[in-house]
């Protein structure tokens, strides 16, 4: 019988688990947005802005491999629970701090919010690992791609709505009151958290492996395993050389000539495609020929990323950047699928660690290509190159990576379930 694509909502634990998932996403889409208006407006330096970034993804990279060893040694929700806290922890400590730059403001007066944004670095570093292992302890496995799609909608409606509420608040009531929200959205996520059941551990036995030998054992299995190793290589690939959006003020001023407004919607372009695909994996989920679907959305990323360099026209540039979010969320819901029912429980914690590091560093250091090879190459060729150099990585990857061409993730999900 052919599966409801509300079906994994039946269940509970998960209603509650993607309900927090919502307010915390949210929140930290908020905090961002804000932090970052905070910041130019105390320092106009753009790059006062950009050490944010690095303030954050510094404790993270430092801490995901050691939080993805305690994943799976510790109580997931009580992981989640005390990262999330920390969280809130940090906003309150952000409206504090808001209150008093109201009595008077000095060029050091922004070092303690970079200090509270490395606080929030080290958070993710454990929550991250966490929420991923116990996100594929809370449904069965043949709803593991429904699961994944429904918390890539919650990750697009946060992308979207996170940024435009904190703007609007932050505009209309004043910084106080945004981190306020943010507080208050951060506390409702944790108790929501708090009320998913805690799930079984698996079996530790302490001193059975050195430290190292434990967090080493996340990188060795993704090294070892071919179909888990290609969606991780190819998609932090994709990420790294097609991304165009580090590069979109340059674009709407430059080229499509838009306003502030204009950037904003733009930004926003690859999130609604992305929402408006994965709604469609709700109802259709991209299993059966999986690996021919991963490269051809790799592929459709990357075409997609050369149609927007070479538009003039704002609303094609949006088109070109929402078809570039509806092929990177097939990708992500694959990518997520396939670590879900090919990491043995035991090791998600650290197998999730080494994926978030993909993610995060490909984010991270695609931002960085494409502003070098921007001023290398110049803006519009630099896009191109880019969305080429993608193109290539899926051609590399049918030769690197044979068992992707024939990867059946149905066929899998049989084999788990029977």
């Amino acid at each position: 019988m052919k599966q409801s694509a509300w079906e994994v909502f039946r269940i509970q634990n998960y209603r509650n688990f993607i309900l927090a998932r919502l307010f915390f996403t949210f929140a930290v889409n908020m905090q961002a947005m804000v932090v970052g208006i905070q910041v130019y407006e105390y320092t106009r330096d753009d790059f006062s802005i950009g050490l944010i970034g690095l303030a954050e993804v510094i404790p993270f990279l430092m801490t995901a491999i050691f939080g993805g060893n305690v994943a799976d040694i510790i109580n997931r929700k009580k992981i989640i629970g005390v990262s999330v806290s920390v969280y809130a922890f940090c906003a309150l400590i952000l409206l504090l701090l808001s209150a008093a730059f109201e009595y008077g403001y000095s060029p050091t007066s922004i070092l303690p919010i970079y200090g509270v944004i490395f606080i929030t670095g080290i958070a993710r570093g454990f929550f991250a690992p966490a929420h991923t292992a116990l996100a594929a302890q809370l449904v069965p496995r043949k709803l593991y791609a429904q699961s994944a799609t429904w918390s890539s909608v919650v990750w697009h409606i946060s992308a979207i709505g996170g940024p435009a509420l904190g703007g609007l608040v932050y505009g209309t009531m004043g910084v106080s009151v945004t981190y306020g929200i943010v507080l208050i959205l951060s506390l409702t996520s944790v108790l929501l958290f708090l009320s998913v059941s805690s799930q079984p551990m698996p079996a530790y036995q302490p001193g059975a492996e050195s430290l190292k030998d434990r967090l080493s054992v996340g990188v060795k299995f993704v090294l070892g395993n071919q179909i888990v190793l290609a969606a991780l290589t190819i998609d932090m690939f994709a990420v790294l050389f097609g991304g165009a959006v580090a590069l979109l003020p340059s674009f709407a001023d430059r080229v499509l000539h838009t306003s502030p407004v204009g950037l904003g919607i733009l930004r926003a372009a690859p999130a609604v495609g992305a929402l408006i695909m994965a709604t469609i994996m709700a109802y259709r989920p991209p299993l059966l020929h999986a690996g021919r679907n991963l490269l051809i959305a790799v592929a459709g990323f990357g075409i997609s990323i050369i149609l927007f360099a070479l538009s003039k026209n704002f609303i094609l540039s949006f088109f070109f950047l929402a078809l570039s979010g509806m092929f990177d969320d097939v990708s992500v819901v694959i990518r997520s699928t396939i670590l879900q029912l090919y990491t043995p429980d035991e090791m998600r914690g650290r197998v999730s660690a080494v994926n978030t590091i993909f993610i995060s560093t490909s984010n991270e250091l695609g931002a960085f290509e494409s502003g070098l090879a921007a001023r290398l190459m110049g803006l519009i060729p630099s896009v191109l190159f880019g969305g080429g150099t993608t193109l290539l990585v899926v051609l590399a990857s049918l030769k690197a990576f044979p068992a992707l061409k024939t990867l059946n993730l149905n066929h899998k999900l049989n084999e788990t379930v029977s």
